[in-house]
């Protein structure tokens, strides 16, 4: 199913692509099913669905983490599927990674991982790196938070810093896979306006897989939605309301209850686990 948003050109084209993983009985799964979108410059644009939409899988096709079983990748015009290792390399330099679990180095200063990016690329000196790191922390409001470690920052500062070192080499994409699921109500708001300004300002490109019908709301200039692997919508927020959309959010509301039902379950049997062998001794 394909679904052009503009007659211009798209920075990023799907077409057709499919991926499948291989089960440990045996079995094959079909993640992603001939998913064709197209995703324009300077546009904040979000993928949602259940969890075993496809959604991840469908990021991390776009620039290659995994590669398609079938279709193709194309970004600013150039078929990634085509590449040599080392184009393909340079070429995914231009678009950042941001993860719900922050995946920050954690025996390593706020300024060092802001800087990882840059240092691993080696193309840089010190003092350009240096100026880039304060430049990037600037942008989302930690500049004060450069010689601290992840262990002395909140959840949302350190998906903040986490969104600088996606931004230190200056890329002109930004994948986030559920950036704001682990965090709460406020510290969402915050991340989400750190990235709203640095569409804005920056012109960055913006992909956002959530499954928080609030956040597409909030940010997003685009959505489409995934069920089972394959593309069925694909609509500007502006017209955000269609029946299918708000039949998903029925359905992600109750998924949200119980994966939190769940969540509480598991911390209530662990406290009772650790009070346990206290009782006994005593």
């Amino acid at each position: 199913m394909h679904i052009s948003d503009a007659s211009t050109a798209p920075l990023i084209r799907l077409e057709a692509v499919g991926k499948r993983f291989a089960l440990p009985d045996g079995r094959v799964f079909d993640a992603v099913k001939s998913v064709s979108l197209d995703i324009h410059a300077g546009k904040i644009y979000g993928l949602i669905g259940k969890s075993g939409a496809g959604k991840s899988t469908v990021l991390r096709l776009i620039n290659l983490l995994e590669r398609p079983d079938q279709g193709r990748v194309l970004f600013g015009g150039r078929d990634l599927t085509a590449l040599s290792k080392r184009d393909l390399r340079e070429t995914r330099q231009q678009t950042g990674m941001i993860f719900q679990q922050f995946n920050l180095l954690q025996n390593a200063s706020v300024f060092d991982n802001v800087a990882f990016p840059l240092k691993l690329h080696g193309s840089r000196s010190r003092a350009e790196i240096a100026a880039r790191v304060k430049e990037c922390l600037d942008v989302v409001g930690l500049a004060d938070k450069l010689d601290s470690f992840p262990a002395q920052l909140s959840g949302g500062q350190k998906q903040r810093v986490a969104i600088a070192r996606a931004l230190a080499p200056n890329p002109k994409v930004l994948l986030c896979d559920e950036p704001t699921s682990a965090l709460d109500t406020e510290t969402t708001r915050a991340v989400l306006q750190t990235l709203r300004q640095i569409n804005d300002s920056l012109g960055v490109t913006v992909v956002l897989v959530t499954h928080e019908l609030s956040v597409v709301q909030a940010l997003c200039d685009r959505v489409a939605v995934l069920e089972h692997g394959e593309l069925v919508e694909q609509f500007d927020v502006a017209d955000f309301q269609t029946p299918r959309l708000s039949a998903l959010g029925q359905e992600l509301a109750r998924e949200q209850e119980d994966a939190e039902i769940l969540r509480r379950h598991a911390a209530g049997t662990l406290a009772e686990a650790a009070a346990a062998p206290r009782a006994q001794a005593a």
